[in-house]
This record gives C-alpha cells, structure tokens and sequence, in this order.
C-alpha cells in the first residue's frame, strides 16, 4: 500500500489529502477545494493604519458633530416615537448620543523606527501615536461599551469620543476575546451616559430593515440602511495574531466600511441586533455583524474578564482522500465512492474505534458516501458526544464501528 502520500488539503477537524506512490495514485482533483469559504476579499472594518492602504487624517481634538449637554443624557434607549411609528431618521435621532469614537494609540517603542520617520512624529520613548479608529456603544449608563476585540488589540491607551462632551475619556479594557471578536470597555463620567438595549436577533427576519452607525473613515456618526441579507454565516479571517473563525454571523447589504467596525446594527426598534465587524471588499453590499445572541451570552463575563469557553468543535480525528479509478485494485473496492482514511492520530476518535490508515469509509449512520465532503457535513452536523456507526472497508471486508464525536478544541494534542 502507498507509504509516501503528500498534498494535503485542511478541512476543519478532518483533513483531505492526497497522497501518491506513482502514477497509479496520479491525483485527479488538484483544483479540490469543497467546503471552502471564499473570504479573500474580507477585511476588518477597523481603520488601522497598515490594513487598508488608506491612512487616517490628523487626530482630531473632538467630535465634530457634537450634541447639547441635554441630548448626551436621559437616553437609555432608541425607542419607537410617540406616534407608534418608528423612522430612520428618528432611530439615528435617538441612537446616535449612545455611539462612541474609538480612538487607539500605541507607544513609539512598540513599533517600527521606519513608520515613525515615515509618519513624521517625535521620537522620544514612550510618545504614543495614533493606531487605528472604530466604533461601539454604550451598553450600560454608567459607561460599559461593547466594540470589537480588534478595534482595541495591542493598544497601549483607548480614547472614547462621546457626543456632548468636548475631551475624550480614556477608557479601560475589562475583558476580551479573540475568538469572538468581542470586547468591553469601562469610561466614568460624572453622570449617566445614553445607553442602547441589546435585542434579540433571533427574531429578526432575512428581510428586515436594519440601521447601522459608526464612524467610517473618520467621518463620524454616518448613518446607513440595508435589509438582514442572510444568517448563520461562518468565514475566516487570517491576521497577525493567527486565524478569527466566525460562526452565526448575521449577513446584510447595509454599507458597512472601515472604521464602522464594534458600531452596532439596530433594527426598526432601534435595539442593537448585531455588532459591525467586517466587509468583503471584493463585493457590493456584503457585510457581517456578531449577532445580539453571542454578546448577550458573554457580555457578563467580558464585563468581570471572566474566560470564555470555546464553542465546541465536532471531530473524529482522520485525514481522508476521495478515490480515484487507479485506486481501486489497491483498495479491493469496486467503486470510487466513499472516500479513503490516509491518517489517524493516536487518541483520538476514530482511533479509538479502530479506524485505521487506508480504511475506506463506506456509509455513515445509514447514509452512503460518496466523496469526502459528505463524511465532513456529517460530522459537523452532529453534536460532540454523539455516536456514528460508521461503515467501512478493509481489505476487501466490510464492517462497522461506532465512533463517538468528539470536541476538538478540548484535544490540545489535535492539530486540525
């Protein structure tokens, strides 16, 4: 059997590879990519200043569409009006005194000599500079706010703009995640900040109207509309500090553009359903916000910089390989259906229920298989703890075993 497989291809907790010995095992599919996510246009929508090609303007000393002491107060939440109906221009009227500025700095020694000759600025150390704007809102009148985890990460100072006042607050970071994306701010005032309420997303409608606010390249408090476009997206996104994988994503064609990230998206009752996290450049209309069931879930332990549990990651544990023609005498199978085991790992799963290299995977739980994409949709359908009967073929000999799912983020030892 063949010992020198290469070609690998990740497929989140099972791998895809294909491997050859000679020509036999010549590989049919090097374009395979199933189960893909094609986000190689998405990006962050906070203004960082090496993200974008696009460099933020001079810091400004205050927020230039600042309201009355008057308005900077009271409002707790924007509401429908008096009259029983509710317009946009009454939701921004009545959100827009809970929308904040985020403003990041970071120490001169914390980066580059090169972009600080580059940005002009002094260089004694400890000078801070300016790093990067977004948005959030206050989600608590005593001055908790809720933004993105990479609207704040790596900055050595957070400056708040809030409407009606003419200085920045410099906030504290409570608690993050980077896995969410998620993050919690605290500024103290002297008294009570507007404040939005947290809704419920899960009743919102693909459809619906939504609002959403935020300060995109520095134009402040900008205002834009769109309809609920989808739910229940998953997309990745690689930066620095490694890969941000989002679940449960809510989609929507309102104009979502950089700096507008950690902003919030409302719906017709002004109740924030979503938080503004990223855009796909290289399409029209297509942005993604956290939806208000995640933050409400960990908003609490933010707040206290309490740990987050991962979600938990079905997963089985093997590398597979669909089959082709040439495969077939080697295999003793009569079909190219189904798909071949190229690794186990110790441990896991499908090691456990003695699965083992060159298994070829017949049948999962009654349903027959017929490339690797179909052992894949079924193993993260299923909940961690769930058994499959699993059919397989050995040597030309059929049997089953039964696999118990797995949680690949409880498996340290894993590498998906």
């Amino acid at each position: 059997m063949n010992e020198d497989m290469k070609n690998m291809i990740n497929l989140n907790d099972i791998k895809v590879e294909n491997k050859t010995r000679n020509t036999k095992w010549r590989p049919m599919f090097a374009a395979f990519m199933a189960g893909a996510v094609v986000v190689g246009g998405l990006m962050f929508t906070s203004d960082k200043l090496n993200l974008f090609g696009y460099a933020a303007g001079p810091v400004q000393s205050g927020v230039t569409a600042a309201a009355t002491n008057s308005t900077a107060s009271g409002v707790q939440t924007a509401s429908l009006t008096p009259s029983g109906t509710n317009s946009i221009s009454s939701i921004a009227k009545a959100a827009s005194p809970a929308i904040v500025k985020i403003e990041t700095k970071v120490k001169q020694t914390n980066i580059g000599q090169n972009r600080r000759n580059l940005l002009g600025q002094g260089t004694e150390s400890g000078d801070t500079i300016e790093n990067g704007i977004g948005s959030g809102f206050v989600f608590d009148s005593s001055g908790y706010i809720l933004t993105n985890e990479h609207v704040i990460n790596g900055a050595d100072e957070i400056d708040v703009y809030v409407q009606g006042y003419d200085t920045p607050f410099t906030a504290k970071l409570l608690g993050s995640s980077y896995d969410l994306d998620l993050a919690v701010l605290k500024i103290e005032g002297d008294k009570a900040f507007p404040a939005l309420n947290i809704g419920n997303s899960d009743n919102t409608q693909v459809g619906d109207w939504l609002v959403a606010i935020g300060n995109p390249y520095d134009f402040d408090y900008s205002v834009t509309t769109g309809v609920l476009s989808a739910k229940e997206r998953t997309i990745s996104i690689d930066d620095e500090q490694g890969t941000r994988n989002y679940k449960h994503l809510l989609q929507t064609d309102t104009a979502i553009n950089p700096g507008n990230s950690g902003g919030p998206l409302l719906n017709m009752n002004g109740e924030v359903i979503g938080i503004n996290t990223a855009v796909n450049a290289e399409a029209q209309g297509m942005g993604f916000a956290i939806p208000a069931s995640t933050i409400s879930s960990v908003v609490d332990k933010l707040k206290n910089n309490e740990t987050i549990p991962k979600e938990p990651a079905p997963y089985i544990g093997v590398a597979l390989q669909n089959i082709s023609d040439n495969m077939l005498g080697d295999l003793k199978i009569n079909s190219t259906k189904g798909a071949v085991v190229t690794q186990v790992q110790q441990g896991t799963p499908a090691f456990q229920a003695g699965i083992r290299q060159y298994d070829v995977i017949l049948d999962v739980n009654g349903t027959a298989i017929s490339s690797t994409d179909d052992i894949t949709k079924a193993v993260q359908a299923a909940a961690v703890g769930d058994e499959l009967k699993i059919t397989i073929s050995r040597d030309g000999q059929t049997k089953d075993v039964i696999v118990k799912v797995g949680n690949r983020n409880a498996e340290t030892g894993y590498q998906s």
